[in-house]
């Protein structure tokens, strides 16, 4: 095979976004998700009453990240994701928490290993990164 006979990095990444459900696996994700933050005494808060908002980005940015719509990108510019969440307190525990609802919001969409094992990798990394202080709440 040719570099030309190749797909493209954006059709490969379109083809993984199908392969993984489309929107309605991420609808889903995210609205499982936010179902376990809404009852969150620690992540709950950092939402100031928009669970709503927190859910479509959330959505979006995935879909994007995963090769779908570049919906969250055309609204929101730039996912920044750091900047995006230094106001908040993004301590271990606050990590720790965010992963449990993931991890819930993954097994109640049941995608194949080879997925789940994708994203699962991805989101400890990008939660990990999102830790800006080790100090415990005032």
């Amino acid at each position: 095979m040719t570099t030309s006979d190749r797909p493209s990095q954006t059709t490969q990444r379109a083809e993984l976004y199908a392969r993984l459900g489309g929107h309605d696996t991420f609808e889903r994700l995210t609205r499982r998700f936010y179902e376990g933050v809404a009852t969150d005494e620690v992540l709950a808060p950092m939402y100031e009453g928009d669970l709503d908002g927190g859910e479509e980005r959330l959505r979006m940015f995935l879909e994007q990240y995963w090769g779908g719509p570049t919906t969250y990108q055309e609204q929101r510019g730039h996912p920044r994701l750091r900047m995006r969440h230094q106001p908040f307190r993004v301590t271990p525990d606050a990590r720790d928490r965010w992963l449990t609802h993931m991890r819930a919001a993954l097994d109640d969409v049941a995608l194949d290993p080879e997925a789940d094992r994708a994203m699962w990798d991805y989101f400890v990394r990008a939660a990990d990164a999102m830790i800006n202080t080790l100090e415990p709440r005032p």
